[in-house]
């Protein structure tokens, strides 16, 4: 569990607030203790369930038990070049030899030619990072994550990763209460 700095968008509810990070997922004061309690508690879950008349079946959103992801963890770096002869290195973050994180980063980070280049790897990687997290730890996929991402990945205004985010972020509304 880690807090993070400044205020976002909570994972959970969407507001913004002071986020504390668990299983990959950022998340408001009520949301995580919320959180705290389905992952330790599943039994008074599907009690309360019962309770107020919404059991959770097997497979269903709310019975889903992410891995949590480490503070540290085993990372091999690969050295490669692009077809213009740069230099890139490439990281592959590993949990029990899975690959849940990938980083790519060059040695010209400041050449202002590559700048464009290095913002969208920047993007592809984090895309990249949230897929292999939710395929490996089963963290859960959002559209507000997804653009957290891209925001994340923005060097200036209006590169690619502001643009898509931009765009993509006329959906959120949609997305926050579409749990089926």
């Amino acid at each position: 569990m880690k807090k993070t700095a400044d205020m976002e968008l909570c994972d959970g509810c969407g507001q913004s607030a002071l986020l504390t990070e668990k299983n990959g997922n950022e998340f408001c004061p009520d949301c995580y203790k919320v959180a705290e309690v389905l992952s330790s508690k599943p039994d008074l879950v599907k009690k309360l369930g019962k309770l107020t008349g919404r059991e959770f079946k097997q497979g269903e959103k709310g019975e889903h038990n992410p891995r949590e992801l480490p503070d540290v963890l085993d990372a091999v770096r690969y050295r490669t070049r692009d077809r213009e002869q740069n230099t890139w290195y490439v990281s592959v973050s590993e949990m029990e030899g899975d690959p849940v994180e990938i980083f790519a980063s060059t040695a010209f980070d400041r050449d202002q030619h590559l700048q464009s280049r290095i913002s969208n790897l920047t993007t592809i990687t984090r895309l990249i990072s949230l897929i292999l997290r939710h395929v490996f730890l089963g963290e859960v996929l959002t559209l507000d994550k997804t653009l957290k991402q891209l925001r994340r990945s923005s060097r200036q205004k209006n590169d690619l990763p502001d643009m898509l985010s931009t765009v993509l972020s006329n959906y959120r509304s949609n997305e926050m209460y579409n749990d089926g």
